[in-house]
């Protein structure tokens, strides 16, 4: 697995690798202002609904991400992002396998 250092390039898919029947998450940076996290799920795995204060920026770095906002169903591939609106329903679940980046800025 590679290691993560400000001031050169890194590919954020080296960062995190799968856990079986898991969920690996890697905090990036994190202040007050927010944060940028890295996650791995294994096929089967998801976070529950549920709702944050802040607009999140999902940016799908391997695999296919099912993502539902509001009820509303989108399959998010590798190389796709999408952002979650502040306050908006939305729950994740891997069919296959995904990693991740999520951007949240507080404000």
């Amino acid at each position: 697995m590679a290691q993560f250092e400000k001031g050169k390039t890194f590919v954020p898919g080296e960062l995190i690798d799968y856990a079986e029947g898991g969920v690996v998450s890697k905090e990036l940076v994190h202040s007050g202002a927010g944060s940028v996290t890295l996650f791995a799920f294994d096929q089967g795995q998801g976070l529950s609904e549920h709702t944050a204060p802040f607009d999140a920026l999902i940016q799908v770095i391997d695999g296919e991400l099912e993502l539902t906002v509001n009820d509303a169903l989108f399959i998010i591939a590798a190389g796709q992002s999408y952002m979650i609106p502040s306050g908006a329903r939305h729950a994740l679940h891997a069919a296959r396998p995904f990693k991740m980046m999520l951007t949240m800025i507080r404000g």
